[in-house]
């Protein structure tokens, strides 16, 4: 060995190894950094650890360095070793376990790691369809974003949230969501949010056209409320509601409204 080689940190040695593809050699030298219980170096080593295990497809061995790395407690580290261990988790379909990584991670405590955590859970909640517990982690990644000084993903979670709304038939909720995080977005992201916006607004407008067609208003409002609805259905993809309500319109006992219906249906023919 070179005295330039014998100076450089074994963490530094162990990362050019692994990047040169030579895994166990690194392997090797984190192994003995974690060892050391007073090491200054421990928590980052057992990290970098886990990683080269994993990659040499040892995946217990892996997890057990992340939880050595988690257990330093320390506010980087100790944050990605439990990303390591929920991603994992999540990758193999084991929900429980990944919810409980990811709530070590909120756990640590450290603020560029809380938002991701928060989004995770919500992806987890969504897919058990505990749709209460998504929105609620959805909006805690939004305020943890921000808080964090991380706009993007604070207007991702938002985004995210209003979709959920949307799919739920919250659209008033949805649009005030949206229009929050246009307070915020970075401006590459605001053209996205300002087209699900447009969309939330599409459906609000859907809903008062129906409300309007249920008042029993006066035949040409009704027929307007008819015509506006089944105008804007197909454009949320609801094709065949839209049919069924040019058929309520047409076919309607009040011939006076069916015959406004049949003129405004006449005119996009």
């Amino acid at each position: 060995m070179t005295s330039s080689e014998l100076e450089t940190p074994p963490l530094d040695t162990a990362r050019r190894l692994a990047e040169g593809g030579d895994l166990d050699a690194a392997a090797r030298i984190l192994d003995e950094l974690v060892a050391d219980p007073d090491g200054p170096d421990r928590a980052q080593a057992a990290v970098g650890l886990a990683v080269v295990l994993e990659q040499l497809g040892d995946v217990e061995a892996a997890r057990a360095a992340a939880r050595t790395a988690l257990a330093t407690g320390h506010p980087e580290y100790a944050a990605q070793a439990a990303c390591h261990l929920a991603q994992g988790f999540e990758r193999e379909g084991r929900d429980d376990q990944a919810r409980a990584a990811w709530q070590a991670v909120l756990g640590v405590g450290t603020a560029a790691y809380t938002p991701l955590a928060h989004l995770a859970l919500a992806r987890l909640a969504a897919g058990q369809e505990n749709l209460e517990e998504a929105e609620k982690e959805l909006w805690a990644a939004v305020e943890a974003g921000v808080a964090a000084g991380d706009e993007r993903i604070g207007a991702h979670a938002a985004q995210r949230l209003a979709e959920l709304m949307l799919e739920h038939g919250e659209p008033g909720a949805a649009a005030e969501v949206l229009l929050d995080a246009l307070d915020f977005a970075p401006e590459d992201e605001v053209p996205a949010l300002r087209v699900q916006l447009g969309i939330a607004h599409l459906e609000l407008a859907c809903a008062e056209f129906a409300e309007s067609v249920e008042g029993g208003a006066d035949p040409r409002t009704t027929a307007l409320a008819i015509e506006l609805l089944a105008r804007t259905l197909p454009l949320r993809g609801r094709d065949e509601d839209a049919v069924r309500v040019w058929s309520y319109g047409l076919e309607h006992a009040d011939e006076t409204l069916a015959a406004e219906v049949r003129l405004r249906h006449g005119r996009g023919a």
